[in-house]
């Protein structure tokens, strides 16, 4: 089977490129055909036979002329359906996987694709696996960046809310041009033509289902995690964040609860617009943006960790990770992060947002070590996807 992979990026700036990489390389290693499309930029590490990109765009630099043409490139890109299409001569693809295209690459490539299959009388599934909420909110977060509250105005296909407000960058200009774009592809049916939408929750699912197009096509399938070695770690006496220090990841909440418990220990890794909060209270610890083995040893140390997300994740890596090394969970109750957790035996839930109710939390896990110790030993029976489990699952997609 050849698979197109498409995704604006094609080098290693987060998550949703992490997943390609790593779906790519399961595929080929399955004995599929793997290309890829999206736009040229320093640092693309995977491509096309034919060297078909698209321009890069940034819309945080360039010339002001440029700038002028971004409201029109960010709705409909010619370009892109032009490179597109020499990819698609050449590879002749049985399954086009779109990702993370809108703004750069724009739904015109759904466009070029259908028209191509017709022209050359080929069968060409159209598969795409949603990062976030973008086809059913233009801010792709549902979350009001001026209000800082989570927000489904738009859902339901009524964007005409994300200009009124402001839902991107707190600019009426880029909002209203988020609310043009979406409107226009609502407007000319594309999205119909997308056969199957992989939500990585069943709370995403629900939040896309709100659109009826999407209804019949979505399927939830949690992301994949790399199978990690069972570790048998004497646990010390902190608790652990580790993550983006920023608003909507509950930061706020959690400093305000830490300070409330100044005989609690907290280790904090990361980094972000709050780090300052973060910094000079007593009993948190700031070790900075960690990785790899020394993240590792953070995690495994942790009498448990905390994810107080106050906005709709979809399935944290962080969640999974903290409980595959076997440090249980105290999570916020929103979006994905529930369907993670087993409460009860890996970890505890706490209303999204409530100090009280995580201090409550934090009170009865950090006077409790028995607890911890259980659920601790029962993450070790804990199981999330593989990529070689998620790739069973995609190729019934795919097929």
């Amino acid at each position: 089977m050849r698979t197109l992979i498409i995704n604006k990026f094609l080098y290693r700036n987060g998550g949703s490129e992490t997943y390609i990489f790593k779906l790519g390389e399961a595929l080929q290693q399955h004995g599929h055909e793997v290309q890829y499309f999206g736009m040229e930029h320093e640092g693309r590490c995977v491509g096309n036979r034919v060297n078909a990109y698209t321009s890069d765009m940034d819309f945080h630099g360039g010339s002001k002329l440029s700038k002028l043409t971004y409201p029109i490139k960010t709705i409909y890109s010619k370009e892109a359906r032009v490179q597109l299409r020499k990819v698609l001569d050449d590879f002749k693809p049985d399954v086009c996987h779109l990702n993370n295209f809108n703004y750069q690459l724009t739904p015109s490539i759904i466009l070029e694709i259908v028209k191509w299959r017709k022209e050359i009388g080929r069968d060409c599934k159209i598969i795409f696996t949603a990062h976030d909420y973008q086809l059913v909110c233009p801010n792709h977060m549902l979350n009001n960046p001026n209000t800082h509250q989570n927000c489904e105005k738009c859902l339901g296909v009524h964007f005409v809310n994300c200009m009124k407000g402001k839902c991107i960058h707190g600019s009426t200009a880029k909002s209203a041009i988020g609310m043009m774009e979406a409107e226009f592809w609502k407007w000319k049916g594309t999205y119909e033509y997308i056969d199957t939408m992989i939500c990585c929750s069943e709370f995403m699912k629900s939040k896309m289902d709100s659109n009826p197009l999407f209804a019949t096509k979505t399927v939830a399938m949690h992301n994949f995690i790399d199978k990690v070695e069972w570790k048998e770690t004497p646990k010390k006496d902190y608790v652990l964040y580790f993550g983006r220090f920023s608003e909507e990841k509950g930061i706020g909440t959690l400093i305000k609860v830490c300070k409330e418990l100044p005989d609690v220990q907290f280790i904090f890794a990361g980094t972000g617009p709050l780090e300052e909060t973060v910094n000079g209270i007593k009993n948190i610890k700031n070790v900075g943006f960690q990785k790899g083995e020394a993240l590792e040893k953070l995690i495994r140390e942790a009498r448990f960790s905390i994810y107080p997300s106050e906005w709709y994740e979809n399935c944290p890596f962080s969640v999974m990770e903290s409980q595959m090394y076997g440090t249980p969970v105290l999570g916020a109750n929103i979006g994905g992060i529930p369907e993670l957790i087993q409460v009860g035996k890996t970890g505890e839930l706490f209303e999204s947002g409530n100090a009280e109710d995580l201090k409550r939390k934090i009170e009865k896990l950090w006077g409790d070590k028995k607890l911890c110790e259980a659920y601790s030993k029962n993450c070790k029976n804990i199981s999330f996807d593989t990529i070689d489990e998620y790739y069973e699952k995609i190729m019934k997609v795919y097929r």
